[in-house]
């Protein structure tokens, strides 16, 4: 009996504390599924954003040996609020060009590396797409993606722990298979009966 008692208390705490967890990222994937899902009706207004600068020789001769170095990133920091990652830079003869994408819109970058001319210019679609490639995990760098996987993990546990504890629970609540099966019929026949493949 001790045993039994020990799983259940065990139950809900993994139950409760992984939904405290992924409560708020729940909530976020929620919205954003919806807006994901009516992107054509959410009204966006792109914005561009553009840049020129010129790279002092002094720098631009370091970018000749196609590395950018310490100091030429600390110029970019400084100029135009970047910081270039240059092992993803495309070195030609006459340019470097950077693609620095990121959520909800994309940029890049260029420089002339015969006179150090630097055109960089930014898209910005809005904070819906911003949250929506949140969700994608489009651009959004290593940090985000495990975080996903975190809270991917954080709702199987909630999803689990909550369909052991319905188990448990359903002899006094009649009401219980019957919805959980209407959760699990109801997708399955929409998929049979409107998605076309």
């Amino acid at each position: 009996m001790k045993a039994n008692a020990f799983w259940v208390r065990l139950l809900h705490q993994a139950h409760w504390v992984s939904a405290a967890v992924s409560l708020m990222a729940m909530l976020l994937f929620a919205v954003t599924g919806i807006t994901l899902n009516h992107a054509a009706d959410i009204p966006s207004r792109t914005t561009i954003t553009t840049k020129e600068a010129r790279l002092p020789s002094n720098l631009l001769s370091t970018l000749q040996h196609e590395a950018g170095t310490p100091a030429v990133t600390e110029w970019f920091k400084q100029q135009l609020q970047l910081r270039p990652n240059w092992q993803l830079a495309e070195w030609e003869d006459d340019e470097v060009y950077l693609d620095l994408p990121r959520p909800g819109g994309d940029a890049w970058l260029t420089i002339q590396r015969d006179t150090g001319d630097v055109f960089y210019e930014s898209t910005s679609r809005g904070w819906i797409a911003w949250l929506n490639d949140l969700h994608k995990g489009r651009n959004t760098g290593e940090t985000w993606r495990w975080f996903i996987d975190f809270f991917a993990v954080a709702c199987l546990v909630f999803s689990i722990t909550g369909l052991v504890l319905l188990h448990l629970y359903s002899k006094n609540r009649p009401s219980t298979w019957p919805l959980v099966a209407t959760g699990t019929v109801l997708p399955v026949l929409l998929l049979i009966l409107f998605v076309h493949t």
